[in-house]
């Protein structure tokens, strides 16, 4: 997928949620509207897309203040201590989360600025078939392992 696909996806779920894209684009864009294809090719170039990121009506839109969210964490390793002083590598597995939270739009803007790609960050919340395609095959590489999965624990309890 690429960047000017991603925003496009972006806009219209942040569309569906009340997004007014033409709007927000004659206010802050320094070019006129001249529909909405061109008005996406403006934002895929360069940091363009920042200006729609950044945007505190876009964040408002896209991420529903009291909404619940549904994202994929990504699989992470990491190292741990344990209790005797040995270290030992945890891997967890990708997985889908849910959460809610009543200022969810400026939690998520913080996130984003603190992260190294702003654009990676917020496709993390953009549920498309891919996304979806992508955990369920990390969770089938990750079944076979030996060891407990908590993940499993987490999310059976997130969906209640």
């Amino acid at each position: 997928m690429n960047r000017r696909e991603l925003l496009q996806l972006l806009v219209g779920q942040a569309r569906e949620n009340g997004f007014a894209f033409r709007k927000w684009f004659a206010a802050n864009a320094a070019i006129p509207w001249s529909g909405a294809d061109h008005a996406l090719d403006w934002l895929a170039r360069g940091q363009r897309a920042h200006l729609l990121l950044f945007s505190h009506e876009f964040a408002r839109h896209f991420f529903r203040s009291g909404e619940r969210i549904t994202f994929v964490v990504p699989q992470q390793t990491f190292q741990q201590v344990t209790r005797t002083g040995d270290t030992r590598t945890v891997e967890r597995r990708a997985h889908i989360r849910k959460s809610s939270r009543k200022d969810v739009w400026q939690f998520h803007l913080k996130e984003m600025a603190a992260s190294e790609e702003p654009m990676r960050y917020i496709r993390r919340y953009l549920l498309v078939e891919e996304t979806m395609a992508e955990a369920a095959a990390a969770a089938v590489v990750l079944a076979g392992d030996e060891e407990e999965n908590y993940d499993d624990e987490l999310l059976v309890r997130d969906a209640s």
